[in-house]
C-alpha cells in the first residue's frame, strides 16, 4: 500500500468536514456546536471552535471503515516521527509519562529515572506501584541548574540497581541540552531493557538538521514529544512515539491510554496535533530556518547588553551536554546584579513581555515556530531597557539551589505506598527527617524536589523556603505558602 502523503490531515478534515456540512446534533456536548453556549464564550473563542468541538465516536471520524480518521492521523504521525506507533495525547506528556509507568513499571517493578525527571514520572508511580532508583544528572554549580544525565552515571545506577526493567531520562532539559542518547541507549541495551526518553521540550527535533536528533533516531525506545510547547499544537496535546525495537510493547502502552484516556477526548486538541504533525512535516525545516535566523539576530543584541551572557552552545562537551536546541534563549543574569525574578517582573510590568521561567541566575524565554526576526529583535531591546533601568554594577547574583544535595536520598517506601499511607501535617520546622506524602516542585519547571517516599532534607526545605520567598509557584504542594508539609505517619 503506498504510504499516505504527508500533506494529509485526515482527522482535522474529518472534524471540518462534520462540524460544517450543518448536521442535526443529537448528541453531546450540550452547546451543540454554538447555539447553547454562553454568548461571552462564543466571542472568545469563535463559532467555528464550537462548531469542530465534537464528541468520540462520530461516523466518519473515528469510527466506521477502519481506517478510520483518526487512526490514518497517527499511522501519519508515527511516520513522520520515525516511530513504529504513535498515540495522541490529550491531557499533555503527563498522560504519556503515566501510560509508560503503568505499561512498564508495574507494582515492584524497579526502574532507574533521572532524579530531575517532571512530577508525571512521580506520579506515575504512585499509580503503577513502581519503584525507584534515581540517576542524578550533572549539576552547573555556576548556574545553578541541572544539565543532562552522562552514561556513566546511568552504568552505575544500574549497577546499583541490576533489578530495574527500564530506564526513563530527559533529553533535551528546560534549558535546551541534549544528553547523548546514543550512548545512554547503548548502556540500557547492554541489560536489554528499554530507554525511555522525556524529549517533551524537543517536539520539533528532527525537522531541521541544525536541530539534535529525535531520541527514537539515536537509539532510544520510547520518547514523548509535547506537540504544544513549541510546535504549534494547542495546549495540553502532546504525542507519545514508540520505536520498532520490540522492547516497548505498543499494545501494552495502548491498553493503559485506554484506562488513562477520557471517554470524552477534545476534537480540537486531536485535530491540532494533526495538524501541526503535517506543518512540521511540510514546512518545519523553513519555518525552522527562518526562526533560526531571527534567534541569531536576538543573540547579537543580547550579547552586547552588560552584565547578560547566553547559556548555549558552549556548554557542549561539558557536564553531560552532547547537542543544543537554540529554540530556548537562556540568560544568565548573574553580571547585572539583579536576580531572573526581578528582570522578569519588569519585562512584565513595562513590556508586557512574560518569560517561560525566571530563576536566580537565569531566564528561560521559549520561542515558537515561525516567531519573526521584528519580534525577537524588539525582545533582545526590551531585555536591554530592563536591565538598564535595574542593574547593580559590581554585584553578582549567586543562585539558590544547593546543588544534587537539594534531593533527597532515595525512596525509603515506595512512591506509591507514601502518597496512599496513613498521613499527618506538622510544620516544615518538624518535617526533616521524616518521610513525604507529598511530591512538591517548583513550577515551572515541575521538577519535584520533595517526592513521596523520600526523606525530607533540611537542604530541600531550605530551597523550598528560598524559592517561595523569591515568588515562584510549588507545584504539588497542599500548602502553597509550605509553612506546613504532609508526611508519613510513624509505624
Amino acid at each position: 500500500m503506498v504510504p499516505e502523503p504527508q500533506h494529509s490531515s485526515p482527522y482535522l478534515d474529518a472534524v471540518v468536514a462534520y462540524a460544517f456540512r450543518g448536521p442535526a446534533r443529537y448528541h453531546v456536548p450540550g452547546h451543540k456546536g454554538g447555539p447553547g453556549a454562553d454568548p461571552a464564550l462564543r466571542k472568545a473563542i469563535g463559532i467555528d471552535a464550537l462548531a469542530a468541538d465534537v464528541p468520540q465516536d462520530i461516523h466518519g471520524i473515528d469510527i466506521g471503515q477502519s481506517p478510520s480518521a483518526y487512526e490514518r492521523a497517527e499511522t501519519l504521525a508515527a511516520d513522520a516521527f520515525g516511530a513504529d506507533r504513535s498515540f495522541f495525547l490529550t491531557n499533555g506528556a503527563t498522560q504519556g509519562n503515566h501510560a509508560l509507568c503503568l505499561a512498564l513499571a508495574g507494582p515492584d517493578v524497579h526502574i532507574v529515572a533521572q532524579r530531575n525527571s517532571h512530577g508525571s514520572i512521580v506520579d506515575g508511580l504512585v499509580l503503577s506501584g513502581g519503584i525507584p532508583t534515581f540517576v542524578a544528572p550533572e549539576y552547573d554549580e555556576d548556574l545553578g541548574i541541572a544539565h543532562c544525565v552522562t552514561p556513566e552515571s546511568l552504568e552505575a545506577a544500574l549497577n546499583a540497581d541490576p533489578d530495574a526493567r527500564a530506564v526513563f531520562v530527559v533529553s533535551p532539559t528546560y534549558f535546551g541540552m541534549t544528553a547523548d542518547i546514543a550512548a545512554l541507549a547503548e548502556v540500557a541495551h547492554d541489560r536489554d531493557i528499554p530507554l525511555v526518553v522525556d524529549q517533551s521540550w524537543g517536539p520539533h527535533f528532527g525537522f531541521h538538521p541544525a536541530l539534535p536528533a529525535t531520541a527514537l533516531a539515536s537509539g532510544a525506545d520510547a520518547m514523548l514529544t509535547s506537540t504544544h510547547k513549541i510546535a504549534g499544537s494547542l495546549t495540553q496535546s502532546a504525542m507519545l512515539h514508540i520505536g520498532a525495537t520490540g522492547r516497548v510493547d505498543a499494545d501494552a502502552v495502548a491498553r493503559v491510554l485506554r484506562l488513562l484516556r477520557s471517554t470524552s477526548p477534545s476534537s480540537l486538541l486531536i485535530a491540532s496535533l494533526d495538524s501541526a504533525r503535517r506543518q512540521l512535516s511540510m514546512h518545519g525545516e523553513q519555518l525552522l530556518h527562518e526562526t533560526l535566523e531571527a534567534i541569531e539576530l536576538a543573540h547579537v543584541k543580547l550579547r552586547t547588553i552588560p552584565g547578560v551572557d547566553l547559556v548555549d552552545q558552549r556548554l557542549v562537551g561539558r557536564m553531560g551536554v552532547h547537542g543544543y536546541d537554540p529554540l530556548r534563549i537562556v540568560l544568565d543574569v548573574r553580571g547585572t546584579g539583579c536576580t531572573g525574578y526581578e528582570i522578569a517582573d519588569e519585562l512584565r510590568r513595562s513590556y508586557d513581555v512574560h518569560v517561560e521561567l525566571p530563576m536566580q541566575a537565569t531566564i528561560v524565554l521559549v520561542v515558537g515556530l515561525g516567531e519573526s526576526a521584528p519580534a525577537l529583535r524588539r525582545l533582545a531591546g526590551d531585555i536591554e531597557e530592563a536591565v538598564t533601568r535595574l542593574a547593580r554594577p559590581g554585584v553578582t547574583t549567586e543562585p539558590l539551589s544547593a546543588g544534587t544535595g537539594i534531593f533527597g536520598h532515595g525512596v525509603s517506601v515506595s512512591p506509591r505506598a507514601a502518597f496512599l499511607g496513613a498521613s499527618e501535617r506538622v510544620t516544615i520546622s518538624d518535617a526533616i527527617g521524616r518521610i513525604s506524602c507529598e511530591a512538591i516542585a517548583a513550577y515551572p519547571p515541575g521538577v519535584p524536589t520533595l517526592l513521596p517516599g523520600e526523606e525530607i532534607t533540611a537542604a530541600a526545605v531550605d530551597y523550598l523556603q528560598q524559592v517561595v520567598a523569591g515568588g515562584a509557584r510549588l507545584h504539588g504542594a497542599s500548602d502553597t505558602g509550605f509553612a506546613t508539609v504532609v508526611v508519613l505517619r510513624p509505624t
